[in-house]
């Protein structure tokens, strides 16, 4: 298993745990990751939650929808990859996700619940990768990676 479904109050639902499982499982077999023993800590919480953790991490004191603590930087995790230097169980990362903030996107943008749940997953998962969306040519990568894993699960707009 490439994840650790963490659920911190709100309550479980099995939509949410299957989700995790197809979309990670996937950027997992994308990445050439699967026998890699890396793992992802996923934290399914609500707004208040999660804006405490950006305030104290971040220093922002605001809710927002998907937080991504990785482990490594880009390089060093390139340089694991290609070495295929994975002897022992390692943490890729965590992601911290707000459920709350999932659905109101999901109706804003008009498309649903599934998708929105799946870009964060998709998109947390790239920044746990060291990818990133600050300059245009890497925000173009970063994009296309994650347009890639949705398109290949059906998972549309």
């Amino acid at each position: 298993m490439f994840f650790e479904l963490v659920y911190k109050d709100i309550e479980e639902k099995k939509e949410y745990k299957e989700v995790v499982e197809k979309v990670l499982t996937r950027c997992f077999e994308e990445e050439k990751l699967e026998n890699s023993k890396l793992y992802i800590t996923v934290t399914l919480t609500n707004p208040e939650n999660i804006r405490k953790i950006n305030k104290e991490y971040r220093n922002i004191d605001r809710a927002t929808d998907v937080l991504s603590f990785p482990m490594f930087e880009k390089d060093e995790l390139d340089e694991k990859i290609r070495k295929n230097n994975f002897n022992h169980i390692d943490v890729l990362g965590d992601l911290i996700i707000s459920i709350e903030k999932v659905e109101e996107q999901a109706k804003e943008y008009g498309h649903s619940f599934e998708r929105e749940l799946s870009y964060m997953l998709v998109h947390g998962f790239y920044h746990l990768m060291g990818y990133d969306h600050i300059k245009d040519e890497d925000k173009k990568m970063m994009r296309a990676k994650e347009e890639k894993i949705l398109d290949e699960l059906k998972i549309l707009r």
